[in-house]
């Protein structure tokens, strides 16, 4: 019970690799408050779940690009569960594009999600852990696309070598206060994110090719390290970034 009677909080949790890191919180004793674009009925079937396993789930259906959404959904989980412990900023997209033609609104909605999104949320989370008093634990979820570069995904990797970024910053920052920040770097996981982009067969087997592990990930491969980051067994680690790869980027050579 690595977060036992903790409260855990996530971004984008409906779903993908945030769902299956609430349920994982949730097995592991925590409660769970969830924030998502979806509606609550879509969200639904992730609350039951994280009920079915003792602990109390809080859904706020937002979006994490509008500043107002951190703070309303940190008010939430106050005002529901008490407090906040461990919080995971998972919300994100990626909408395949070529450089040259990107429209101007594509670049904007990708920033406004996946980066200032994350600095919206880390904010207001670390704003209320530093009210209670007891440090805490923030964790981002980045990408490999942090370190390497995408011929389709110009727009989208500066932002998530921004939220790697922002994770070694918020670490400075807020060490005096007990609250550490991590982040975590998958590499290709089976989420809706990249569905499209691998139904394509022939190019999904050539990614497994580079993987040394000979699979691709799927969400449940970053539960655990999100868990582990956010629980005392990672007391002294702040300011790092774990790669969820299958050894993918040391096999880029």
């Amino acid at each position: 019970m690595l977060l036992n009677n903790r409260v855990f909080a996530i971004t984008g949790g409906a779903s993908g690799i945030g769902r299956a890191a609430a349920l994982e919180a949730a097995r592991q004793g925590a409660d769970v408050a969830i924030t998502d674009i979806v509606t609550r009925e879509a969200a639904e079937p992730v609350l039951e779940a994280i009920k079915a396993c003792g602990r109390r789930a809080v859904y706020l259906q937002g979006d994490v690009s509008a500043p107002e959404t951190a703070t309303r959904f940190i008010g939430v989980i106050t005002e529901k569960l008490g407090g906040l412990d461990v919080f995971v900023s998972n919300a994100g997209i990626c909408p395949f594009h070529a450089f040259l033609d990107l429209p101007p609104e594509t670049l904007t909605k990708t920033v406004g999600v996946n980066l200032l999104g994350a600095y919206f949320m880390v904010q207001a989370a670390a704003n209320q852990m530093v009210r209670q008093g007891r440090g805490g634990a923030i964790i981002a979820v980045s990408s490999i696309s942090a370190l390497v570069g995408g011929a389709y995904q110009t727009h989208y990797t500066p932002t998530k070598a921004g939220v790697h970024s922002l994770m070694q910053s918020s670490a400075v920052a807020l060490g005096q206060y007990g609250i550490r920040c991590n982040s975590v770097l998958p590499g290709t996981i089976r989420t809706a994110i990249n569905e499209d982009d691998l139904s394509n067969e022939g190019k999904a087997q050539a990614m497994v090719g580079r993987i040394p592990l000979g699979r691709l990930g799927v969400p449940e491969d970053l539960a655990g390290p999100i868990v582990f980051l956010g629980s005392p067994m990672a007391g002294y680690i702040t300011g790092a970034s774990l790669l969820v790869d299958g050894g993918c980027f040391v096999n880029l050579q």
